[in-house]
């Protein structure tokens, strides 16, 4: 897996603490202790009796078996890590095809589960045999990316060398090329007069400024124009879209310095807690919120807060306007909404308005009259008692999550949250009621109050934490009341906390409530994001957490693929467990130091400081051919014959492809058949999967002989044509 180790930029030489000692020195010292010494014999010399004695007296050693009554000194070091008997462990560089490895979402993997409902497109994690022992390269020439705010609407084209979106979104301004960098005007879909103007219109209809939004997630959120524009208004969004196949949309808003996650509303829940957003977004995300009983608007529903907006637009919305655009009949449109029309309303939502192409639909407060209303509108039923914030692998349901109870129709279930940003230091209503075990209110002061001494004093040692625009992405690996986010909310930084699923209490929720945002994890896997995502991970007592349970290095390796070259890390443990973090920071190449606790020398707990050096793949003349190639052999295969493979990627043959026009029929899950060049309704990726097949379609015979050249050459070279079936590297295509 390692592949040619690239170069590393190191100092050919560090500072030390000591200062050396000089000669002239060393030397005054000698001859004052010789001095010393015969002044003393002389002084001696006549003195006579004992004293003239000793000096000339043999003194026997005592042998190695003698024993003493006195108390025996103790040498040994009680906190050691053994690590003089570990072995010394390497950790190569991955090859330069894994730049982009997620590794719950590779594509290989992904192969082998099924299509149906998108299930391949969630998290499908490597068994414990497949796990990579290399460090995750940076693509060659790789950048550090702008500062914000200017990120939000400049990226590196070398940071994620992809051009594809430069095409196939043209039209609707998401993404420009502009010489070495992309440029992100703004434009989406559903706005192409910008995400500004676009959430204006939305402001005119819901409150977007008095605080009382402040926690939103976007579903299908492409590049986040959506998010990265409600940061200006004091909103936070939580962006998620599935891996793309080839346009790494979530990577362009992780390197926009945007919140966003790879995920995929399909079988599973997604990792929130129940009432954790007080809007909810969807522009042309091209999900099929009526089918399947309707489960993903019941899974909306879970997370958003009582109160909460669940925002469309795109189809079916004014679609008397557009079905002719979106190639669709008005029947089949209006079918649609009419079925989200009947989920929403079974949902006990009521629409707030319709106006243009903007529908807003709005979440009771409480459940009284819901429950009533399901005396007729039975479905779906209302969930039986059990965790409506367990999140990880749990299967979507059917039936409405309840409210928790209230005694009055203008009540709040769950109590009411301040605005923002009281709502940051105000007792969360999760604390205040007790339903947090061992967490109360007098715990929550104590916390604030503990994060803002530590906070500070991380500043102290690490001065570029303080320097606004060091860092902009942040990741808390074990955020408990999210007090490390909460104690940098005046820096230009946003903060993932991560509630990881073996703590002993489940706290998201709280974080929620704060109007931050986070996820679950279990740190025994790979997170979905994409490599370089980071700019400075925190990790408070994981290390303790996850002893017994999982190897540390797969935690280190994996802090290594997410954290961008030349980024910092903080952790936090007992003295124990960081001396063994320290041996695999220098196996991995990182700069690093222990330090004292903010309390002093005497506290078990201490801290560790690290740096990731910057090093990147190497260059290679053959890259680029070879990324191509894989781009189009995956293509051709996809639409093979016009049916989407089941199987893993066979022999193609590519004359064949050339002269046919290229088409997908999804059988068996709901989903309308993609025709010829016509692009129906689809879901997720499949819309634009489908215009790549047109496109393919009208290829001639002389490309798919070209096909068959650059499989030849990647073939020869690499030694396996399958091989790049996973291979998620630059991709580069000039239509």
């Amino acid at each position: 897996m390692g592949g040619q180790n690239p170069p590393y930029h190191t100092p050919l030489s560090k500072p030390t603490l000591l200062r050396r000692p000089r000669l002239y020195s060393l030397a005054a010292l000698a001859v004052l202790c010789s001095l010393s010494y015969l002044l003393g014999a002389w002084h001696n010399g006549g003195g006579g009796g004992a004293s003239s004695n000793l000096l000339g007296a043999v003194i026997p050693c005592l042998p190695a078996n003698a024993t003493t009554a006195g108390p025996r000194l103790d040498f040994s070091s009680h906190h050691s890590a053994y690590i003089t008997t570990a072995a010394v462990r390497e950790y190569p560089p991955c090859d330069a095809r894994y730049v982009e490895y997620t590794p719950c979402e590779d594509q290989r993997r992904s192969l082998k589960f099924d299509r149906n409902r998108l299930i391949y497109r969630e998290r499908h994690c490597p068994e414990k045999g497949e796990v990579l022992k290399c460090r995750v390269p940076a693509p060659h020439g790789y950048r550090t990316p702008f500062r914000w705010p200017a990120s939000r609407d400049l990226a590196w084209y070398a940071n994620v060398p992809h051009k594809e979106l430069t095409v196939e979104k043209a039209v609707q301004n998401w993404i420009r090329f502009e010489g070495d960098r992309f440029r992100f005007p703004g434009g989406g879909t559903m706005f192409p007069n910008g995400a500004d103007s676009y959430i204006d219109d939305i402001g005119r209809l819901i409150n977007l400024k008095d605080g009382s939004i402040r926690t939103a997630i976007d579903t299908g959120c492409g590049v986040a124009s959506w998010g990265a524009y409600l940061m200006s208004r004091n909103i936070l969004t939580m962006s998620f879209a599935p891996r793309d196949t080839h346009e790494a949309q979530v990577q362009f808003a992780l390197e926009r310095g945007v919140p966003a996650l790879i995920g995929v509303i399909a079988s599973k829940r997604l990792p929130y807690p129940s009432r954790a957003f007080d809007m909810a977004h969807c522009s042309r995300c091209l999900i099929p919120w009526g089918q399947y009983d309707g489960a993903y608007l019941i899974e909306v529903d879970r997370v958003l807060r009582p109160g909460g907006y669940w925002i469309l637009s795109g189809p079916p919305i004014n679609w008397r306007k557009y079905w002719k655009g979106w190639e669709r009949s008005k029947e089949d449109l209006n079918a649609e909404q009419m079925q989200i029309e009947n989920v929403t309303r079974s949902l006990c939502w009521k629409k707030l308005v319709e106006k243009n192409d903007i529908a807003i639909w709005q979440k009771p407060y409480n459940h009284l009259k819901c429950k009533k209303l399901k005396t007729v509108h039975k479905k779906p039923a209302l969930c039986p008692a059990r965790d409506p914030d367990k999140a990880w692998y749990t299967n979507l349901e059917t039936c409405l999550t309840p409210l928790p109870e209230v005694s009055a129709s203008e009540d709040i279930s769950g109590g009411k949250l301040e605005k923002w940003p009281k709502r940051l230091n105000a007792i969360p209503p999760r604390v205040s009621r007790g339903t947090i075990k061992g967490v109360n209110s007098e715990t929550f002061r104590h916390d604030t109050r503990l994060w803002k001494k530590r906070v500070s004093y991380y500043k102290s040692v690490n001065n570029q934490l303080g320097q606004a625009g060091r860092y902009r992405n942040i990741l808390d690996m074990n955020s408990f009341l999210g007090g490390f986010a909460a104690n940098l909310i005046e820096d230009p930084v946003w903060v993932m906390n991560v509630v990881p699923i073996e703590a002993k209490v489940n706290t998201l929720g709280v974080i929620y409530e704060r109007g931050l945002i986070g996820t679950y994890q279990s740190w025994c896997e790979a997170m979905s994001t994409y490599p370089r995502t980071y700019d400075l991970i925190h990790a408070d007592s994981l290390f303790t957490l996850y002893k017994d349970r999982c190897e540390m290095e797969d935690i280190l390796l994996e802090m290594d693929r997410i954290l961008r070259p030349e980024g910092s890390l903080i952790m936090r443990d007992d003295v124990d467990e960081l001396v063994k973090v320290k041996k695999i920071a220098d196996d991995l190449n990182w700069e690093s130091r222990i330090v004292d606790h903010e309390d002093g020398p005497l506290e078990r707990e201490k801290l560790l400081f690290a740096v990731k050096l910057y090093w990147t793949a190497p260059a290679s003349s053959g890259g680029l051919l070879f990324s191509l190639a894989l781009k189009q052999i995956q293509e051709a295969d996809e639409f093979r014959d016009g049916r989407y493979r089941e199987q893993q990627r066979p022999d193609v043959d590519f004359e064949d492809i050339g002269g046919r026009t290229a088409h997908r029929k999804i059988e068996d899950d709901g989903f309308d058949e993609f025709g010829g060049c016509d692009l129906r309704r689809g879901y997720a990726g499949f819309g634009r999967l489908s215009r790549r097949g047109c496109r393919l379609g009208r290829r001639s015979a002389t490309r798919a002989r070209d096909f068959r050249e650059l499989r030849a050459l990647f073939t020869e070279e690499v030694g396996d044509s399958n091989a790049g079936g996973f291979y998620n590297g630059p991709l580069i295509v000039d239509e």
